[in-house]
């Protein structure tokens, strides 16, 4: 196991807790999910994918890294950097979407 495992590790457990935590307080059945630049939303997901689909992407993109440096690890370079960035801004993005998706219209 990778040290940068345990960030990655931290990071799961921190989306599951906010989906736990802020997700009884989305009222609506659709969160938006990307905004353009006008600040208004682009698309929306069902709630339910919005909240539980990060951490299915951040499994994914970890098993393609796992996959990476196992298969072809002379195409890959700091990986361990890469986990712990990539670990910090999916956690941070995912609080972003839901803080948005909970304030009032």
């Amino acid at each position: 196991m990778l040290p940068a495992d345990y960030v990655f590790g931290f990071a799961v457990a921190l989306v599951v807790a906010f989906n736990l935590y802020i997700g009884p307080r989305i009222e609506r059945d659709r969160v938006a999910m990307q905004w353009g630049p006008n600040g208004e939303p682009t698309w929306y997901a069902p709630k339910w994918l919005a909240m539980w689909g990060m951490i299915i992407f951040m499994a994914a993109v970890r098993l393609f890294i796992w996959s990476a440096s196992t298969y072809a690890p002379q195409h890959v370079h700091g990986a361990d950097l890469g986990i712990v960035i990539f670990s910090l801004i999916a956690a941070g993005s995912h609080l972003f979407v839901l803080m948005k998706a909970r304030a009032p219209l």
